[in-house]
């Protein structure tokens, strides 16, 4: 399956992309090639960012593989709207939204989130909002090889904000 990449404007005139891969996600690359290509230099003050790589444990199980899984279309039109409600919250300049689909293992990353903005706090405060919205909102399912080769569906992701996850 071959990349999806959907800019669009909303109605404050910004531009935004969501991107749907199977392909191994080079964060920092699509990052650098979509600010060059999509954002003019001085136009923002501040970039935030988050890449999520998976891990080799999920609830006290070792992991050795996943597959990741999306309802095409849908998943982008729901990340879509996510992304609009960041617009209304916050002041930004822009926003990409890049996630893996397909096999993976241990390491790999699987979404890039940034946030453009004039400031810190705006860019932050919405690449924060807009991971927790897409881990809880987004239609993405999560098969588990463990290390006993069984496999099982994730139920549910991990809430970023429980104090339980911030130890970990």
């Amino acid at each position: 399956m071959a990349s999806r990449h959907n800019p669009t404007k909303n109605t404050r005139d910004h531009t935004h992309s969501v991107r749907i891969i199977t392909e191994k996600l080079d964060p920092w690359h699509e990052l650098t090639v979509y600010q060059n290509e999509h954002l003019t230099k001085g136009q923002f003050g501040a970039t935030a960012t988050f890449v999520g790589t998976m891990r080799d444990f999920n609830e006290g199980d070792g992991v050795t593989g996943m597959t990741l899984e999306h309802y095409p279309g849908m998943t982008e039109a729901q990340l879509q709207t996510i992304i609009d409600e960041a617009h209304e919250q916050w002041t930004l300049d822009d926003v990409l939204v890049v996630h893996r689909v397909g096999p993976l293992l241990p390491g790999d990353p699987i979404v890039l989130v940034a946030c453009w903005s004039a400031h810190r706090a705006a860019a932050f405060d919405a690449c924060r909002h807009l991971m927790e919205a897409l881990k809880s909102r987004a239609p993405f399912w999560k098969n588990e090889t463990l290390t006993d080769q069984s496999n099982r569906w994730v139920e549910k992701n991990t809430d970023g904000y429980s104090p339980d996850n911030n130890s970990v």
